[in-house]
């Protein structure tokens, strides 16, 4: 595997995403019908939380997230979710070029980010890209 987990990984690979999409269009297919709950489990092992820990970062209740585990499939804003998460942490492994690392720095407050951990952000859009912001400041070398 290379050093560098890949978004379809993140997500449970094969598992989860045949065909893994390679396009932006392909993922919003993939979101609009939604992913097979293997995601989480994939998700939970890249980032070593807890399956609570996840509902929390995801804004999901847990209750919901068993529901769906169970279920076998998450609907569309679930997905939509549960990409957002792990587009953020592969692209935090691409900066750091390490997963520890960057699973360090997720989960640890952030001047740049009002002393805010960066996991804790993930649940809404704008928080998102604050972190990813952070993130790209980063890569440049700029003060984050």
């Amino acid at each position: 595997m290379s050093a560098t987990l890949s978004l379809e990984k993140m997500l449970g690979g094969q598992r989860s995403l045949p065909p893994p999409p390679l396009t932006p269009l392909q993922w919003v297919s993939v979101i609009r019908q939604g992913i097979p709950s293997v995601a989480v489990d994939a998700l939970t092992q890249a980032m070593r939380i807890t399956q609570a820990e996840l509902a929390a970062a995801l804004a999901i209740p847990d209750r919901t997230l068993a529901r769906r585990k169970r279920e076998g499939r998450f609907n569309s804003e679930e997905t939509a979710k549960l990409v957002r998460l792990a587009r953020v942490i592969a692209r935090a492994e691409e900066t750091f070029e390490d997963l520890d690392a960057a699973r360090d720095w997720l989960k640890s407050a952030n001047a740049a980010l009002a002393g805010a951990t960066p996991l804790s952000l993930l649940d809404t859009d704008i928080g998102a890209e604050s972190v990813l912001d952070t993130l790209g400041r980063i890569e440049h070398g700029v003060f984050a």
